[in-house]
């Protein structure tokens, strides 16, 4: 860690000030159910946006603020509302361009929610609620960010400043890639922060390095024309939830490690992260062992996974004695970085199609992609914030991978080739985000805030 000069260190006790704003903010921006997926008001995702365009708003900084959509390419939809703003970069200084959603996840079973999901509330330390962690918290993180630096250096300043935030995250981001398009020259910048992950815990701050790709499908297993009665037919006929457990099961070895070839893994160190951890950040009972093999951070950051999200099969509450004709199930994969996401397609759905059992028809639609990524971590940008965040928590920050997937930095990264590109985030391990009972560590909040305060500082202090 390196001493704060006069300059910083006003900058540091301004986004302290700016925490307890924020943190108000935030709350505002929680109580909006901002879900961008089929079947939901899309109203409450425009709701968010002005929402989120006022706070830019009243910062009073940048040439322009607008609510911005584009055309999802494949079906000519309007996308979700994102917020767009830019101010230029004077005297040499570099741009920035923070990133963020307002979209958020559906709530799920409400029922397991201790507290209701739009309504924010304060235990323990932390900040419950669907979107007080991912990502309001990011956008409200940028935000109190420039209050601090505004505080301190007025809205003069010199450095470059460019905002998306995006309306349709959670949802997959059909509209991004044209929205970059569209949006170019507004977006450009020598340095984009994408406030979406995580940290090591919740005193440790993180710079994500690696995160996996992901591909997402629906399958239909079919073996039936039409459904037969069970003990008529049972024993002869196959029915479609006989074929998809069969076929399901060919997807991992015993020890749950996936068995699918052509789906690749990365050699690369991890650090210490014992199984205790896994357990306690997991919720995974003592009785219920972990799955895989290697180091369990190899497991999670550098190998493919799979998992079935979803099914539709005859309920318990509707069976009867009947062979089912066909199920349809949801699964994703996880691929590690450095392999293309449709290539670790191809492979799935060639294993899929050599282990259907008893004949049975597949149909694969729905496909999503999305590719891993890896950070040039050589940059000057990424010494610059691993100095802002070592003294913005008081401890040098790690680099970490990631499990899941922003499949959307693949588009950043084509579009804006030469920019190098920050993953941070306000998550802790117990943040739950996508769950019930998602929350925000207010300390966790309050030191990232804080630290990009301090790299804003420090990039308006470079010269390109």
């Amino acid at each position: 860690m390196t001493s704060d000069t006069p300059r910083s260190e006003a900058v540091r006790e301004a986004g302290l000030a700016a925490v307890p704003a924020a943190i108000a903010d935030l709350g505002a921006l929680v109580r909006i159910p901002s879900i961008a997926f089929p079947g939901f008001d899309r109203g409450e995702v425009e709701r968010s946006a002005e929402a989120v365009k006022g706070l830019l708003d009243g910062l009073d900084l940048f040439d322009r603020v607008e609510i911005k959509t584009a055309t999802v390419a494949e079906t000519g939809e309007e996308g979700m509302p994102a917020v767009l703003a830019s101010r230029a970069a004077r005297n040499g200084r570099p741009t920035i361009l923070l990133y963020a959603h307002h979209d958020v996840q559906p709530v799920g079973d409400e029922e397991l929610w201790e507290t209701p999901p739009f309504e924010p509330t304060v235990r323990d330390g932390r900040i419950y609620g669907r979107g007080a962690a991912d990502d309001k918290a990011g956008i409200m993180a940028h935000v109190g960010a420039l209050r601090a630096i505004t505080e301190v250096l007025g809205s003069d300043f010199d450095l470059g400043v460019n905002i998306f935030f995006e309306g349709e995250e959670e949802a997959g981001s059909a509209s991004f890639a044209q929205f970059l398009s569209d949006n170019a020259d507004a977006l450009r910048a020598d340095v984009i922060v994408v406030a979406d992950s995580g940290n090591w815990d919740a005193t440790t701050p993180a710079l994500t390095v690696s995160l996996r790709g992901n591909v997402r499908f629906t399958l239909d297993i079919e073996t039936l024309d039409h459904a037969s009665h069970s003990g008529m037919f049972g024993g002869a006929v196959p029915d479609a939830m006989l074929a998809t457990v069969r076929l399901l099961n060919s997807l991992w070895d015993e020890e749950g490690a996936v068995a699918v070839a052509g789906l690749r893994h990365r050699d690369a160190e991890t650090p210490a992260y014992t199984e205790e951890t896994l357990r306690d950040e997991a919720g995974l009972p003592a009785e219920v062992s972990p799955i895989g093999r290697d180091s369990i951070l190899s497991r999670i950051w550098n190998k493919p996974s799979i998992t079935v999200t979803g099914i539709d099969a005859p309920s318990v509450r509707n069976a009867s004695n009947t062979l089912s004709p066909k199920t349809t199930v949801v699964i994703s994969s996880r691929i590690a970085p450095g392999q293309e996401a449709r290539e670790a397609f191809e492979a799935i759905e060639a294993h899929l199609r050599e282990h259907a059992p008893f004949g049975a028809k597949l149909t694969f639609r729905d496909v999503d992609f999305g590719d891993p990524f890896l950070v040039d971590t050589t940059g000057w940008a990424v010494a610059q914030a691993r100095t802002a965040l070592a003294s913005g928590y008081g401890v040098d920050p790690v680099d970490i991978g990631v499990g899941g997937s922003i499949p959307f930095i693949a588009d950043l990264v084509r579009e804006f080739p030469a920019a190098q590109i920050l993953v941070t985030g306000v998550e802790d391990p117990h943040a739950r985000a996508h769950s019930p009972n998602e929350s925000l560590h207010i300390d966790t909040f309050r030191n990232a805030l804080v630290s990009e305060a301090l790299l804003l500082e420090s990039l308006d202090a470079t010269v390109l």
